[in-house]
């Protein structure tokens, strides 16, 4: 035995164990840079990922860890491919969800109006009795009615320290858990970089005519006091009711059903499908209105349906979205009633009589219309009763209210919705994109084909991107929408409620002739759409830029398919006219045990780092990594034991293998029948792996390695370890053959199980798994030629024959067998003889005859 081997063995633990490696292997991986990303190297040589930036507003839970390690999995046999992975990190921490979280925690509401105060300080009251899991849509704080209000500045400051905490626990789960990321590469969509981006392209996008600014009928969500984007919206079952009115027509009474009666002083026409005959008498003809009395117009238009209600249906402004579409095509009058508060304004809409509208003035929507309800009771015009309903009422996918519409001025970029050349582009985009699983490109297409409208992009909120441009006002004070004040790029980043535009100053701030800010900030996916060009340098490092844009790789959830991966396709194709990655990949949810999603607000939610310290993360990541692409997968504490158990086997089989001088015969020949027939096997299984993760499968790659590992364990090193004990020429085959096999299953595992697999390779080999390189066939048939595979199968089938002839006779596996008999096909039994010494040690078989007959398979008999 050389040197090198006792070396080897000598350096072997006593006692392996899981426990601890997290902590060893993270701090070395950062210490050595094990995953810095090089940019030496050109775009052919890179490997660029476009990670999804968590919501930095709560807490990580199993998705994040279930998704995010598919993603590693992927960077890591990339890296190993020979490609050096640029693979960053960023932290979504704009938007209302911060927002909320921060009124909610220390009791404070921002006043835009008031000075910054660089002294003041969150009272240690309230930041000592802070909920620190507080979310959107949990109600309202301890304090709410108490909320003291502060300056904006002090606002934005409050949320950043609040995200600052929140992102120093979210990069320790992710380095626990394991993720190959360059840390170096981090980033926060608040940040001044990514401000920056943002703010540039918008700037694009308005020089092109791309983004525009428009007075609009827009979904508003009174609780956030914001207006929403198409894309956010979720559609929640509620109980209703069905009204029938009388309407007071030319000819007699016209009965209309809604589920709006308070919207009746905003009511502007009636409409009907063009092919009800019922309603043709009264096209382009008046009714009156119940209570108000209101002359209003009689439409046909194809969206009215004649089977519901009446068949008829009233035109408020606005009641919903088909409510904005009538409005437009008919190009009707506008009665607004509803203030971004969610109360019926002071001031009657034009044409409503003073009267009869003053009792509605200041209520909310829900006493409004029991309001409505009595009195119209009492006028005789409601028929009936109301009849209850169920139906989808619209809400903000973070929101607690139902969504109203209400009019303001809003920023959009043109999507598609409305011009249908960019609709195909973009619909082209996603054809000439990878999915994977093919099929989530559906979903895709059938968001673009909906988009009814551009995309608002502005957010009455204060924690976000400002939108950078000016007004100037004119000579009474107010702005001018179509003269706006621009800032030069070089100056990007700029936040116009405390900045001057160029050639102004602060005096001339919000004065006749002077000029004032855009008071909103964009939509957090105006700048989560450009995460890209944010990590890639886009104008910002512009080398970094070439070697890493477009990306290869964009993984993320798929139900935001219509909000991210639409958004990002669509940026990039304004502005680089490039899809801005090759590949997307989706993942699924995860279900709780009833098949149920997990969520919050359902209360199924399960913490990960409880489940990261209980069972390791090698355990948690094999759970995850046995969760398909764009499949739903049901959380199960069983398969993460499996988990610990696969990554405690390797631990057990590799210092078994080693002990037994693996290490030293690593390039001896080999030679033996069963020997060539394992690395045979393995070089199938090392085709397979490869080929299902260039097919981003990761758990295809997962499951055919571990079947051969355990085949390896249980039956190779079975059947050869008695040799492998022993000197000679097949004694070193088989531990030429166990090395090479080793060294191969750990790479195929490093992806999967990062620190078991980091804890064995340092017991004989050098430097980083995962910066080996990822094993091919060749290096298997390199040492042992093509040998043949299924005599592996033959040899473990015997065996097993052999071991259940023990069990049933209630022996131990180590009893003798003095006689086995081997019969079937002359053929298998002539195959069998290649390995008869390796069966007769390992079954503990003094004797063993060949006796060809007419089975079909091979049976073995034992005499005891």
């Amino acid at each position: 035995m050389t040197d090198t081997g006792m070396t080897a063995r000598a350096g072997l633990p006593e006692r392996p164990s899981l426990d601890g490696l997290e902590d060893k292997w993270a701090r070395r991986w950062q210490e050595e840079g094990t995953y810095t990303f090089d940019r030496s190297k050109e775009r052919a040589d890179v490997y660029a990922i476009d990670t999804p930036p968590p919501t930095v507003s709560g807490e990580l839970h199993m998705g994040h860890v279930f998704s995010y390690t598919h993603t590693d999995t992927v960077a890591r046999f990339q890296r190993m491919r020979g490609k050096t992975v640029f693979y960053p990190m960023g932290w979504d921490d704009n938007g209302l969800p911060t927002e909320r979280r921060v009124q909610n925690r220390y009791g404070v509401r921002c006043d835009p109006s008031l000075p910054h105060d660089p002294s003041w300080e969150p009272s240690a009251l309230a930041a000592g009795e802070a909920a620190p899991s507080a979310t959107p849509g949990a109600g309202k704080s301890r304090a709410a009615k108490d909320a003291v209000s502060i300056p904006r500045r002090n606002f934005v400051e409050l949320c950043e320290r609040v995200t600052a905490e929140d992102e120093q626990a979210f990069e320790a789960l992710w380095r626990k858990l394991g993720l190959s990321v360059d840390w170096g590469l981090t980033y926060t969509t608040i940040g001044v970089r990514a401000r920056a981006v943002s703010q540039r392209a918008f700037l694009r996008n308005v020089a092109r005519g791309e983004a525009y600014t428009a007075e609009a009928p827009t979904l508003w969500d009174v609780g956030f006091r914001t207006a929403v984007a198409q894309a956010e919206l979720e559609d929640r079952e509620r109980p209703g009711a069905y009204y029938k009115l009388r309407f007071h027509g030319p000819d007699g009474p016209v009965e209309v059903d809604t589920t709006r009666p308070e919207l009746l002083p905003a009511c502007v026409a009636l409409v009907f499908h063009p092919g009800d005959e019922r309603y043709q008498h009264l096209l382009g003809r008046t009714v009156r209105t119940p209570f108000f009395g209101v002359e209003v117009p009689v439409h046909e238009h194809p969206l009215a349906a004649p089977d519901k209600g009446t068949g008829i249906a009233m035109v408020c402004t606005f009641g919903d979205l088909t409510d904005v579409t009538w409005w437009r095509d008919l190009r009707l009058e506008t009665r607004v009633v509803l203030g971004r508060d969610g109360r019926f304004r002071p001031d009657r809409p034009e044409g409503v009589p003073a009267a009869a509208y003053q009792p509605f003035a200041g209520l909310t929507v829900n006493a409004a219309r029991r309001e409505m309800v009595r009195l119209l009771r009492e006028a005789g015009d409601l028929i009936g009763e109301p009849t209850p309903i169920t139906h989808p009422v619209k809400f903000y996918e973070k929101g607690d209210s139902p969504l109203e519409i209400v009019t303001s001025r809003q920023w959009f970029i043109r999507n598609g919705g409305r011009d249908a050349d960019l609709r195909e582009r973009m619909l082209a985009r996603g054809r000439e994109l990878h999915w994977f699983p093919e099929h989530m490109r559906h979903r895709y297409e059938h968001w673009v084909n909906g988009l009814t409208g551009d995309w608002l992009i502005s957010r009455q909120r204060f924690f976000g991107v400002p939108i950078p441009v000016w007004y100037r006002l004119d000579d009474a004070g107010e702005p001018d929408y179509a003269q706006l004040l621009i800032p030069d790029e070089s100056s990007l980043p700029v936040d116009p409620s405390s900045e001057c535009p160029p050639g102004f100053d602060e005096s001339q701030r919000g004065v006749p002739g002077g000029f004032t800010g855009d008071p909103d900030v964009m939509d957090t996916w105006a700048t989560s759409s450009l995460t890209p060009q944010i990590v890639a340098g886009w104008h910002h490092d512009q080398d970094l830029f070439r070697r890493v844009f477009p990306m290869d790789h964009r993984p993320q959830a798929h139900e935001i398919i219509r909000t991210w991966l639409f958004t990002t396709v669509l940026r990039a194709e304004l502005e680089s006219d490039v899809l801005p990655w090759r590949n997307a990949i989706l993942s699924g949810w995860i279900l709780d045990p009833d098949r149920k999603k997990m969520s919050k607000s359902k209360g199924n939610v399960i913490t990960p780092i409880d489940l990261l310290e209980a069972s390791g993360s090698d355990a948690v990541r094999y759970w995850a990594a046995n969760g398909r692409p764009g499949a739903d997968v049901a959380f199960d504490t069983a398969q993460i034991k499996v988990g610990r158990r696969l990554a405690t086997k390797l631990l057990n089989a590799s210092k078994f293998a080693l002990g037994l001088g693996a290490a030293e015969a690593l390039r001896q020949p080999v030679t033996e029948p069963l020997d060539r027939a394992m690395l045979a096997r393995l070089a199938t299984v090392v085709t397979a792996a490869t080929e299902a993760f260039d097919r981003y499968d990761h758990t295809d790659a997962l499951q055919v390695t571990e079947a051969f590992f355990w085949t390896f364990c249980d039956d190779y090193i079975e059947l050869v370890k008695e040799r492998a004990y022993a000197e000679g020429p097949a004694a070193d085959s088989a531990r030429a053959a166990l090395a090479a096999g080793l060294s191969v299953l750990l790479r195929l595992f490093a992806p999967f199980l990062p620190y078991v697999t980091e804890e064995v390779w340092s017991w004989w080999r050098y430097g980083s798994v995962h910066r080996s390189t990822w094993p091919t066939r060749y290096e298997l048939t390199r040492v042992a030629g093509e040998g043949e595979a299924d005599l592996l199968d033959l040899a473990g089938e015997a065996l097993r024959q052999v071991r259940r002839a023990k069990s049933d006779r209630k022996l131990s596996v180590k009893a003798e067998v003095p006689l086995a008999e081997a019969l079937g096909p002359a053929a298998v039994l002539d195959r069998l003889a290649l390995i008869e010494g390796d069966l007769k040690a390992a079954g503990r078989i003094a004797k063993l005859d060949r006796l060809p007959d007419r089975s079909p398979e091979l049976v073995i008999a034992c005499a005891f």
